[in-house]
């Protein structure tokens, strides 16, 4: 078996936040998770509403919720971008006092009012908690189903002592990883290097013929800036950087297994979430869940592709808020593009889904007459079944990643939510959408874009 796995000032400038105890090892929470800084999130309600601009408005509002006894823990006030009055977003802990109470309150005095929550499962007014900033990232990234050393009893690495304190010292730099830090530099064995090697060397043999050509373009510059050859590893921050100057993603080391949801949000802020780790070295042809050769052999080529980066982000984008079957449709759609899609180009059919241009022989397989190849079609591609331990026995073929991203988009504008977003590249942010001003105002922004596009199409006539 190959690699595939499992897979602003109101009346003053407000902002409080708590401090966050940075944890040395992960804590095991009830229902399996390991948590940064415990069970946090999962209690968090986040409330953005506008009131009247008047002096004391936020600290009458911050009175309500004194008066039923909630926890605030985290505060902000800002310009509203609906309309000609301030903003603010109050985080509370959904586990103390009377919230209710308290949100009713608010939202009669409210001109916009919004209730975001990681346990949306219990309210089915609230919006499932989403990152608004892509520092916002750092609060669900060790919210893991799995840590560094362990391995079912089936993993290749199970009875191996040194391999799973390899794992774990990976983990490790991810756990303590933040936003903003460059990612530790690795010294990688002999042996994982000698593993590494072996992948390399068999898969250059196919991407010639077998993978699409912006996959067979990226390479080269990737062996000229990042290092990659049979006898090195290339580190996470190089590949990073290189990313980030092509296409604007970057890649973040994760010490587990995400949730669909956050990881989808991470692709949201073109940030994907990267293991460091290797294959154990007796099967270099096979791994039960995604490592360095997975991420950066099938996957990095492609997100410096500027046509695939922004089809990643739109399935990033579709995903917050999203209510949960969304989210599991939209991991599915992921899964038969960037993970195991196929693509047409040039008459013949090609491989861009990371998951087999990280697998030898799956890379082989999946262009051959044994598997059943359907057109990508995400209504369709978002309800198939597919199995995580065995080779694919169904493919999805896009015509182009521009003919995948626009099926996405009208897909994703049929996810019942009660705004759009968009990422503005400037602030790193999601800006929620839901109002006539805000619309005026990206109108304008548009109109601008298409002046400059004009006046260059005139400079070139």
């Amino acid at each position: 078996m190959d690699a595939t796995y499992k897979k602003t000032p109101c009346v003053q400038d407000v902002e409080m936040k708590m401090d966050s105890k940075m944890c040395d090892k992960p804590t095991l929470m009830e229902g399996g998770q390991y948590i940064m800084e415990g069970d946090e999130e999962a209690k968090s309600t986040t409330i953005i509403f506008s009131m009247k601009e008047e002096i004391g408005a936020l600290a009458n509002a911050l009175k309500i919720f004194q008066a039923s006894n909630v926890n605030l823990l985290h505060i902000e006030s800002r310009p509203s971008r609906r309309e000609a009055i301030f903003e603010f977003m109050v985080e509370c802990d959904s586990t103390t006092g009377n919230l209710g109470t308290a949100m009713e309150q608010i939202r009669g005095l409210s001109s916009y009012f919004q209730v975001i929550s990681r346990n949306h499962h219990n309210n089915k007014d609230t919006v499932p908690w989403f990152p608004r900033k892509i520092k916002d990232l750092d609060r669900f990234a060790n919210q893991i189903l799995s840590y560094g050393h362990e391995l079912d009893a089936d993993h290749p690495g199970f009875t191996d002592p040194v391999y799973r304190a390899r794992r774990k010292y990976f983990a490790d730099i991810a756990y303590n990883y933040r936003h903003g830090q460059s990612i530790p530099q690795v010294e990688y064995s002999a042996e994982e290097t000698a593993t590494w090697g072996a992948v390399f060397r068999n898969l250059t043999k196919l991407y010639e013929t077998h993978a699409c050509k912006e996959h067979r373009n990226v390479f080269p510059l990737l062996i000229e800036n990042c290092g990659y050859r049979e006898d090195n590893i290339p580190q996470l921050q190089d590949v990073s950087d290189f990313l980030k100057d092509c296409t604007g993603f970057t890649l973040r080391p994760v010490a587990g297994l995400l949730s669909s949801r956050d990881f989808l949000a991470g692709l949201a802020f073109r940030v994907f979430h990267s293991t460091q780790y290797i294959r154990h070295s007796s099967k270099p042809l096979y791994t039960p869940e995604p490592d360095i050769c997975h991420e950066l052999l099938g996957h990095a080529p492609l997100f410096a592709d500027p046509a695939f980066a922004q089809f990643s982000q739109e399935i990033g984008l579709a995903s917050l808020g999203a209510p949960d079957d969304y989210i599991a449709k939209l991991a599915t759609c992921y899964w038969f593009t960037a993970e195991f899609g196929l693509c047409r180009q040039g008459g013949e059919v090609k491989a861009y889904g990371a998951g087999l241009l990280s697998s030898f022989g799956e890379l082989e397989y999946c262009l051959s007459d044994k598997p059943d190849v359907r057109p990508f079609d995400p209504i369709k591609t978002c309800e198939q079944s597919y199995p995580i331990t065995e080779y694919q026995p169904v493919y999805y073929l896009a015509e182009s990643f521009e003919d995948a991203k626009q099926k996405l988009i009208q897909f994703a504008a049929t996810i019942p939510r009660p705004f759009t977003v968009r990422y503005n590249p400037y602030t790193q942010s999601v800006e929620i959408l839901d109002s006539k001003p805000q619309i005026q105002t990206l109108v304008r922004e548009i109109n601008c874009d298409m002046q400059i596009l004009t006046d260059a199409l005139v400079k070139l006539s």
